[in-house]
This record gives C-alpha cells, structure tokens and sequence, in this order.
C-alpha cells in the first residue's frame, strides 16, 4: 500500500478514474517504477528545488521521449506573473517548440505533484503518452485526487496515468516548502 501527500490516502492497485457513467480508466499506483521513471523524477525533483531556490512552490516536471529530454520545466507563476506558467505548462511548451508540434505523441511527462485540471487539459491537447506523478494532490488534483480530468474516458485520447512515483521524496519537498514559507510568515 502506498499513502501520498500529509492525508495519508491509500492508493491501491489500480483505482478506476472518471465519471462513474463514462467507465473511466485506471490511475496505475505502484511501487515497482522502473529504474527509468525513478530517474526521470529525480531530475523533476531537481527542477522543483530550482523553483523553490527561487522563492516559487517547488514542482518541477519534464517531458521526455525515448529516452531524451524534450522540454522541462519548474513553477514560475511569480517570476513571470503568469498564472499558467506551472512547471508541466513550461515543460509542454518547451517540447513543443523542440518537436515543432503541439501534440506529443509517445512522450512521457514526469512531475512532482499530481497534475492540477489546467495542467491536466494541456496534457490531453498534446496526446501524451503517459503521465507519471509523484505526490497526489487531494485539494486539486485532476488525476483522480479530486477531479477525474485527466483519466476520463469521454476524451478522445488519455493518456496512461501512474502515481506515487518517489511520493514521499516528492511530498516532504512541498510539506517542507510550506513549513518554512508559514514560519517565515510569523
């Protein structure tokens, strides 16, 4: 069993994801990630330590296809005074200007914190392959931590979902984010 982020929710096996009437497809939650996913997370865990350097919340995410980076990314919602620019916004454009398409087929993205409903529908309009999680997010969260966005089989493309890769890596990276940012504030 796997808990992610500070409600401690189990994630088991495969959960079904989106509108009961619509079927939904499966949320993967594992912990036998390949060496490959753990490797990619930890460069998006990198990203998300750059953001925070910078006094943004730390999420990192990157985009990659066979075996190479197409674009990456880290929150920059207050450098650049843009509410859209999250790392997995920042890391789809980056791969799209590298393809010179905005649909990225067979691509992978990895990111630190399940991705919000903004995110999620960026993600379907490029037709990724595959989404790959680390931390849930039960606030926002649009993979299945509170909306069912990403997973929902009315779209015409969705891509595999899988979360809880590094999760407790992922989460003490926000957890410890906060803390510090709420004792700075008394």
């Amino acid at each position: 069993m796997i808990f992610l982020e500070s409600r401690l929710q189990p994630l088991n096996g495969n959960r079904r994801m989106g509108n009961p009437e619509s079927g939904g497809f499966p949320v993967q939650a594992s912990n036998s990630f390949s060496q490959a996913d753990r490797l990619w997370m930890q460069h998006a865990v990198s990203l998300a330590a750059r953001a925070e350097q910078e006094g943004e919340v730390p999420v990192g995410a990157v985009v990659v296809r066979d075996g190479a980076v197409l674009g990456e990314g880290c929150n920059r919602t207050i450098s650049h005074s843009d509410p859209s620019a999250h790392a997995e916004i920042l890391a789809l454009r980056q791969a799209g200007e590298h393809c010179g398409n905005y649909r990225l087929p067979g691509c992978t993205l990895y990111v630190t914190l399940e991705p919000c409903c903004m995110c999620a529908g960026a993600m379907i309009h490029a037709r990724l392959q595959r989404v790959v999680y680390g931390a849930a997010d039960p606030k926002t969260g649009a993979a299945g931590g509170v909306f069912h966005l990403l997973t929902d089989a009315r779209h015409n493309q969705v891509p595999q979902v899988s979360g809880g890769c590094l999760a407790a890596e992922c989460s003490d990276q926000l957890k410890q984010f906060f803390r510090r940012r709420r004792m700075q504030q008394t």
